[in-house]
């Protein structure tokens, strides 16, 4: 009964605190989690043999499992979520961000009533009579919220016009966790070389069999602080004549006519990313991170993008946030919201947000989404 407790409460705080990254707090995430959290708990006592009852383990996880769904659903069909729009500076659009209710306001003496918060463009040169809208809005209790900050909790995105610490918090992300976590990496990457050696084996050979050619594909890419790395993957294309247009061959457009059919199943299922393993032992890469990308695009994007360069600040990985949530894209416009994407990433830097794609990036190989 105690090992029961100890999971709920940790699977309790987990969903809590994953559940305030935009699009996580669904049913779809509940499973995921208490599973995790139960599992850890029990793997302890099985391995310290401690006495334990079966069925008492089962049935508080078929509970608690069963509790937050009924609780995700009641909520999600009575709690509708409703913020108070403040007119002036850079509030447009903000009604394209669906799951909210947004009200707009329209004279300051318009009272704030059955609204969950108020959202102003803070940096805005509003009026007096606003300015004291919000001040009293404040002191009696409602949230005031600047419309950059409610966006990036939305939507997952993070522009950024400046780099400054008002923009990021801090231009680093946290040193002892971006140490942790190569180290756990490279453990994880080197159990992943060892255990799944039979099945990179067999994928070789299906790769032989279907096309001729290598079994891995090399390129070079730019990867952590700017440094440039040769990135292993399973060939999952034909082999091509060399060309001078380095930035076309190193797109894939969807439907892309060079995929193998080995190389397509290898795609939707993600496998053909699994010699990145090596990347990670060598600490060129993680298991989470912004993709890292051809040399030849990552050129253009430099280019064409402001500060398109600082997505280099943590290592690149074979998963990430933009990953799970935009997939697979090339064309300046798309990347510029992938780089938003990584910006929020790089801020909101923590095990919890890398719990939230590892979720989401089994969801995504269990489904073949964004796959090319």
């Amino acid at each position: 009964m105690l090992a029961a407790i100890v999971a709920h409460v940790l699977g309790f705080l987990a969903f809590r605190r994953i559940g305030s990254f935009p699009g996580v707090a669904a049913a779809g995430f509940i499973l995921p989690t208490f599973a995790l959290t139960y599992g850890l708990v029990f793997a302890v006592i099985f391995f310290f043999r401690i006495d334990y009852s079966r069925f008492q383990a089962g049935g508080s996880f078929i509970l608690s499992t069963l509790w937050y769904f009924g609780w995700s659903i009641a909520v999600r069909r009575v709690v509708r979520y409703r913020l108070a729009v403040v007119p002036g500076g850079n509030v447009t659009g903000i009604e394209r961000i669906h799951n909210v209710e947004w009200h707009h306001l329209a004279s300051p003496d318009q009272p704030a009533v059955g609204v969950n918060g108020i959202v102003a463009d803070l940096t805005a040169d509003l009026s007096e009579a606003w300015e004291r809208y919000i001040a009293d809005a404040a002191l009696a209790g409602i949230p005031v919220y600047h419309v950059k900050q409610v966006t990036e909790s939305l939507t997952g995105r993070a522009a950024i016009e400046h780099l400054s610490e008002n923009t990021l918090g801090s231009l680093n992300p946290n040193q002892f966790y971006l140490s942790f976590k190569e180290a756990a990496d490279r453990a994880a990457a080197l159990v992943v070389l060892v255990g799944l050696s039979p099945l990179f084996l067999v994928i070789a050979a299906a790769i032989r069999l279907d096309s001729t050619g290598p079994v891995l594909f090399r390129q070079q890419r730019v990867g952590y602080r700017g440094a440039i790395f040769t990135v292993y993957k399973f060939r999952s294309m034909t082999v091509e004549p060399a060309s001078d247009d380095d930035r076309e061959r190193a797109m894939t457009r969807p439907g892309d006519g060079r995929v193998t059919r080995v190389g397509r199943f290898l795609r939707n299922c993600r496998l053909d990313e699994l010699p990145q393993a090596l990347n990670i032992l060598r600490g060129e890469m993680s298991w989470i991170g912004p993709r890292p990308e051809a040399i030849a695009l990552s050129r253009w994007y430099e280019a064409e993008l402001p500060f398109y360069r600082y997505r280099h600040i943590v290592r690149p990985g074979i998963t990430g946030w933009a990953q799970v949530n935009q997939g697979h894209v090339t064309e300046v416009g798309d990347v510029l919201e992938k780089l938003h994407y990584d910006f929020y990433y790089i801020k909101n830097f923590s095990p919890w947000l890398d719990l939230v794609i590892i979720l989401r990036t089994i969801r995504v190989m269990a489904t073949g989404q964004g796959a090319r």
